[in-house]
């Protein structure tokens, strides 16, 4: 992999990021400060006003401009969660925008990074996170989304995408000719892989934020899941008590000889 950015020190002990624009000229770095979606929620000391009988963690997944970022910042205001972007936690890690990593690397080298922070965002009990569009191509991500939280898909139609995205100049996907048909052909590649992964599915068209989060509260309360060990890569002391237990083996009773 072309490499031509310093390191970048980060809070975390995570080396997987070691981008930094102080290597490439022409490009603005991250500002310091953390990003609002990557630090906790201003009520954590207040009330929620939802809760659920669970405190798994909720993953969104969908295209780019079906609005996880601002939904889920909502349903973690609403639950008294921490919320989290995926895009903006690889930014702050590499210290320069998602753009300059597909320049550098490409996007299989994107693909590489986005799939080691998942790893580390999924991983934290409690938390809203917002994943990036793509996140579901690699099998490894949909297994550890699948396996350590609940999914909830947000649908939006080709045309309500490309009205959201079509001024965002920081989607090197759609740097096309056609940008429409790009969401529409990304669409059609992506579609079953976020019904794969879903525990719940929204459709957000044009219904405001507060409605659509109060029905999606709704639906997370009906869902009834638990974690299987065989799908972790890891073991969490948080996760217990929603983690099924393992049957056991019934072990060999050898027969007491009779004389």
């Amino acid at each position: 992999m072309i490499n031509a950015l310093t390191p970048v020190m980060h809070a975390s002990s995570d080396k997987t990021c070691d981008l930094i624009s102080a290597g490439t000229p022409g490009t603005s770095p991250v500002p310091a400060d953390p990003s609002p979606a990557a630090v906790p929620s201003p009520h954590t000391a207040s009330t929620a006003l939802y809760s659920l009988p669970h405190n798994l963690p909720i993953f969104l997944v969908g295209m780019m401009g079906a609005g996880k970022t601002t939904i889920g910042k909502g349903l973690a205001r609403a639950l008294q969660r921490d919320f989290l972007d995926l895009d903006h936690e690889l930014e702050a890690r590499c210290g320069v925008r998602i753009p300059v990593i597909f320049e550098i690397e490409g996007e299989p080298g994107f693909r590489k990074r986005e799939r080691q922070v998942l790893n580390e965002c999924t991983v934290r009990p409690g938390i809203v996170l917002a994943t990036g569009g793509g996140a579901v191509l690699a099998s490894e991500n949909r297994q550890a989304l699948r396996g350590r939280g609940i999914v909830v898909y947000l649908r939006a139609t080709v045309e309500e995408l490309f009205r959201r995205t079509s001024r965002d100049r920081n989607r090197p996907l759609l740097a096309t000719a056609d940008p429409k048909a790009t969401l529409r052909n990304l669409l059609e590649m992506r579609e079953p892989l976020y019904q794969e992964v879903a525990d719940v599915i929204m459709d957000t068209g044009t219904v405001s934020v507060s409605v659509l989060v109060g029905q999606l509260i709704d639906e997370l309360k009906k869902i009834e899941k638990t974690l299987d060990p065989r799908d972790q890569q890891f073991t969490h002391q948080v996760f217990a008590p929603f983690i099924k237990p393992q049957p056991e083996v019934a072990a060999d009773t050898p027969k007491e000889n009779q004389s």
